[in-house]
């Protein structure tokens, strides 16, 4: 069964029903792919967010073992808000650490949570987009800026494409024009770099993440969902979704060439899926709705949640916004100025939990929203968990953490325009060749299962301390 080489196509946020059902006969190279091996649904972790799934996915270990609850994270547990968890959070082995310590070369282009690298692998990496700014980095021998190893190779990347585009910056725009075209010229330098790494360079993995998927759904979906609040027919992007797809399909199809399908196993992979949002809960106002948290001022329009505008000796929950809500305590002698006696503290998440998950919709209907304890969910809690973490309307409402709307309800997103939320399904497509994996649809595997497989294939041994099992 072990395999020459094995290459992941990552596709961020890539939706199964759009790939498997609706463009299917569309997409002739991953449905080729997939008559090949097996497919289905790739149930995300929770939450399935961008940051840490993909970290998740490489190491086979849950978002409490890594003590990385999404984009921003409470380094303690002081009023000092939120940092983004950058590479230096992920202290468990991924997948590239595994084979570089084996000695084996892998080539890992663009997966999340990989800004900076401050670790060489045996092969080539580059980063993530959480890299501020690559232009940065050139002629700079600063760590911190380092966004692809070897450092020399950021001179390649600009003389193969100019400007390599780690995202497309302010991708929350009305301007769907512009944003249209920055995503197909970001997704057209990515797989130029990486067809000429897969071809130059060696290597036992290849692992790519493409982000244009995550980019258009976020930035198109009103205009092709007959679902969405706003969807309107006729309208001029209403296939913008499913052209981007087709195009990525015709990308995929030339780097399965080139990776020599004789020697190759692939996976296609997405972290999460995508859904309409049908809109936003303000998480903060209706905690304090409800008592349970003091301003020290009202606010006369919708503000930024902000640690100093709190009335901690009255406060007793805060929120924080996101495609899910993360819901934190102030509990007496944990935090600063905590009120919250530690023996009332299940008490209180108890009380949360009723009372959340029994919250309707703006019509009145029931929401549909789960709330979770996250020992419950996960192996370990380390770092800085959240008290409980709230998945609003099963993922067609986001949280809002600004604070002075006139409803809990809000049909604006606070960040700018948004059109999807994340849904817990991915995708996957797993095929090798000699055939060895099962046929057909599989649902059930979990993201956590990917590094395994990786392993397998590669004829490595699995660790045990690993979540996932091998799909082969």
């Amino acid at each position: 069964m072990p395999v020459d080489r094995v290459a992941v196509i990552g596709l961020d946020c890539a939706e199964p029903s759009l790939v498997f059902d609706r463009w299917a006969d569309k997409l002739p190279n991953l449905s080729a792919l997939r008559n090949r091996g097996c497919f289905g649904n790739l149930t995300s972790c929770m939450p399935p967010i961008t940051v840490p799934a993909w970290s998740c996915m490489a190491s086979s270990k849950d978002p409490g073992t890594l003590g990385i609850y999404g984009f921003r994270n409470r380094k303690d547990h002081t009023y000092d808000g939120l940092s983004i968890a950058m590479s230096t959070a992920v202290k468990e082995p991924r997948v590239w650490d595994i084979l570089t310590a084996a000695g084996d070369p892998s080539i890992v282009v663009g997966v999340p949570g990989t800004f900076p690298i401050v670790k060489p692998i045996n092969g080539h990496m580059i980063s993530c987009f959480l890299t501020p700014n690559p232009e940065d980095a050139y002629g700079n021998d600063d760590v911190a800026k380092q966004f692809t190893s070897p450092p020399s190779l950021k001179n390649t990347l600009r003389e193969l494409v100019g400007e390599y585009m780690v995202d497309v910056k302010g991708f929350r725009t009305d301007d769907k024009a512009w944003l249209l075209e920055q995503i197909y010229q970001m997704t057209n330098r990515r797989h130029k770099v990486v067809m000429h790494l897969l071809a130059s360079q060696p290597w036992k993995l290849l692992w790519s993440v493409e982000m244009g998927t995550d980019r258009i759904h976020h930035g198109f979906w009103q205009y092709f969902d007959p679902e969405h609040h706003r969807y309107e027919k006729g309208n001029m992007f209403e296939s913008a979704i499913g052209r981007y797809y087709i195009h990525l399909d015709k990308q995929i199809g030339e780097m399965i060439a080139a990776c020599d399908p004789a020697r190759t196993a692939f996976l296609v992979v997405s972290d999460h899926g995508a859904k309409r949002m049908d809109g936003g809960l303000c998480f903060n106002d209706w905690l304090i709705r409800e008592g349970y948290m003091v301003m020290k001022e009202k606010p006369a329009k919708p503000t930024k949640f902000e640690f100093k505008n709190v009335d901690w000796s009255k406060t007793k929950v805060w929120g924080e916004g996101g495609y899910y809500g993360r819901c934190f305590l102030n509990v007496a002698g944990r935090e600063p100025q905590g009120i919250v006696p530690q023996a009332d503290y299940e008490k209180l998440r108890d009380e949360l939990i009723r009372k959340l998950e029994a919250l309707p919709d703006d019509k009145g209907r029931p929401m549909g929203t789960r709330v979770y304890k996250p020992e419950s969910i996960y192996k370990h809690v380390n770092g800085v968990a959240p008290d409980l973490i709230a998945i609003f309307g099963d993922l067609h409402w986001r949280s809002v953490g600004t604070v002075g709307n006139e409803s809990i309800y809000t049909f604006a997103n606070d960040t700018g325009p948004d059109d999807a939320n994340h849904a817990q399904q991915g995708m996957y497509i797993l095929a090798t060749p000699d055939g060895a994996t099962p046929r057909g649809r599989v649902d059930g595997p979990t993201l956590y299962d990917v590094t395994p497989t990786i392993l397998k294939l590669l004829g490595k041994p699995v660790p045990g301390d690993m979540i996932g099992k091998p799909l082969v």
